[in-house]
C-alpha cells in the first residue's frame, strides 16, 4: 500500500515517513502543496495524509481540487486547527479524517490502518513500457511471458522509472524516493540498486531501459 504525506515539517516527515516505512508502507514525501498535488494527481495511492497549512496550495485546497476531480483517495489532514468550525470546514472539503498536532505517533498509525480498512484497496494497474510490464500488487515483472521477481526496493525503483518515462532522475530524487529524507545505508546502494534491476529486467535481447546520465542520474525508456 502507497501513502503519499504532504507536511512542510521535515522534523515530521523523516521520522514519520520512517516508521510507516517500517509498518510496511510505501512513502512518498513532499514539502510543498504544488508537488504534493502533482504527486496526488498521478500518483497511485491509497492514503493522503496532508497538512493542512502548507506553502499553496494548502492541504485543504489539495483535497477540495482532487475531489472536484473525482479522486475519492482518503484524506488524512494533520493539522494544529482544533476548533469545531475548523474541523467542519476540513470534512466538508473532503477529508475523511483529522488529527490535530501534536498527536501521539500510535494514534496516528491507528487511523492510518483504519481508514485503509474501510477503503479496502483496489488493484493496481499494470505499469508497462515496450514488452516490459509491472504488477505493483505482486511485486512481478514481466519481460513477454516470462515472470521475474523484485525485492521491495527493486520494486519500487522500477515503478518509479516506469512512472516517469524519458525523465532525466537525478540521484537525489530517486533517494528520497527510495528512503526519504534519510541517507541510504551507503553511497553506493543506488548504484548497486540499478545495476541489479537492469540484469533482472534487460534479459536476452541486449536493449537497454535504464540510461546513465552521467553526473546526473538515470533515464528510464529512451536512449540518450
Amino acid at each position: 500500500m502507497r501513502i503519499l504525506l504532504v507536511d512542510d515539517e521535515v522534523e515530521l516527515t523523516t521520522p514519520l515517513s520512517r516508521v510507516l516505512r517500517q509498518e510496511g508502507y510505501g512513502v512518498d514525501v513532499a514539502h510543498q502543496g504544488a508537488a504534493g498535488l502533482a504527486l496526488a494527481q498521478r500518483g497511485d495511492y491509497q492514503l493522503l495524509i496532508l497538512d493542512w497549512m502548507l506553502p499553496a496550495p494548502s492541504g485543504l485546497e489539495i483535497c477540495r481540487e482532487l475531489r472536484s476531480q473525482g479522486d475519492q483517495t482518503p484524506v488524512l489532514f494533520l493539522t494544529a486547527k482544533d476548533t469545531l468550525d475548523d474541523r467542519v470546514l476540513g470534512l466538508d472539503a473532503g477529508a475523511d479524517d483529522y488529527l490535530v498536532k501534536p498527536f501521539e505517533l500510535r494514534e496516528l498509525l491507528a487511523r492510518v490502518r483504519a481508514l485503509l480498512r474501510r477503503f479496502p484497496l483496489q488493484p493496481s494497474p499494470r505499469l508497462t513500457w515496450g514488452d516490459l510490464a509491472f504488477d505493483p500488487d505482486n511485486r512481478l515483472a514481466y519481460r513477454g511471458d516470462c515472470p521475474i521477481e523484485l525485492s521491495e526496493k527493486e520494486a519500487q525503483l522500477l515503478a518509479y522509472f516506469l512512472q516517469h518515462p524519458g525523465q532525466t532522475l537525478t540521484h537525489q530524487q530517486l533517494q528520497e524516493h527510495l528512503w526519504g529524507r534519510e541517507s541510504p545505508p551507503n553511497s553506493n546502494v543506488l548504484a548497486a540498486l540499478v545495476r541489479l534491476l537492469r540484469r533482472k529486467i534487460e534479459q536476452g535481447d541486449g536493449a537497454n531501459l535504464i540510461h546513465t546520465v552521467y553526473g546526473k542520474g538515470y533515464r528510464f525508456g529512451e536512449g540518450l
